[in-house]
């Protein structure tokens, strides 16, 4: 199977910039090469912070630009996002039962279980008890099936300070949870704005640059300084005896 994996769009008002750069015109470049290349892919999924300001108008930016896609995309919000705005905007948002963004998807390769670590007036991660015993029961519904998890912060430190100090904070719960399972087989974020894999409790992980502005790799100040360093997409082909996942830098001219 293969899927489109997106992060960190940071979409604003059409024509306003971030950062100095032009959010939804490096999306726009974004959908294009996708729509070029890789039109095959069974779904894209997209990690958080869709919205910089969680404003109606960037929702309905990006929901326009993902309709051009020729697949299913399943969206994750993340702590620049407004869950209210999210949900009144994708009215066929999946929520859990108490109105978080988690849901499943049944996919060829097994089941993406997406995840919502988002908590208002922090940029760190909250993952609480309703949402922790939502996890719970939909891991042990899935414990025969390869399992996939997406969600927008990392669980774990990635020993880089300035995303360390918002990251999820129920890190040991959240693990305690997973540790049980053998069949978790990749787990898939965002967050850091940069190009990060490795292991964590028996399990792969991968992130990506955002689609606008990234964050400078400093391993020696928990001070976040953004800057232009290319766009990512990655993509991911599932199969039964491993995970491989592309990072692609695509271009920005639209003529490519």
């Amino acid at each position: 199977m293969k899927f489109i994996h997106i992060t960190d769009t940071h979409l604003v008002a059409p024509g306003a910039q971030l950062h100095g750069l032009d959010p939804a015109e490096r999306f726009t470049r974004c959908v294009d090469d996708i729509r070029r290349h890789h039109g095959d892919a069974e779904c894209c999924v997209i990690t958080g912070d869709l919205a910089d300001r969680g404003e109606d108008s960037a929702y309905r930016l990006l929901a326009e630009q993902i309709s051009r896609l020729d697949m299913e995309c399943h969206l994750i919000i993340g702590n620049h996002d407004h869950r209210e705005n999210y949900r009144r905007c994708f009215a066929q948002a999946k929520v859990d039962d108490h109105g978080f963004v988690q849901y499943t998807v049944q996919t060829p390769a097994g089941v993406f279980i997406i995840i919502d670590t988002v908590e208002y007036d922090t940029h760190g991660g909250i993952y609480c008890e309703q949402r922790r015993e939502w996890l719970q029961a939909t891991l042990a519904k899935h414990q025969h099936e390869p399992v996939y998890l997406f969600m927008h912060h990392p669980p774990f430190d990635l020993n880089f300070p300035c995303i360390d100090v918002i990251g999820l904070a129920e890190q040991q719960a959240f693990a305690e949870i997973l540790r049980p399972y053998t069949n978790i087989r990749h787990l898939f974020f965002g967050h850091a704005h940069r190009p990060i894999s490795g292991n964590w409790l028996g399990i792969s992980f991968s992130s990506l640059r955002g689609t606008n502005h990234q964050v400078d790799l400093n391993f020696n100040s928990d001070k976040i300084h953004h800057n232009s360093e290319p766009p990512e997409y990655s993509i991911v082909f599932l199969e039964e005896d491993r995970v491989i996942v592309h990072t692609h830098a695509y271009p920005l001219d639209a003529s490519d």
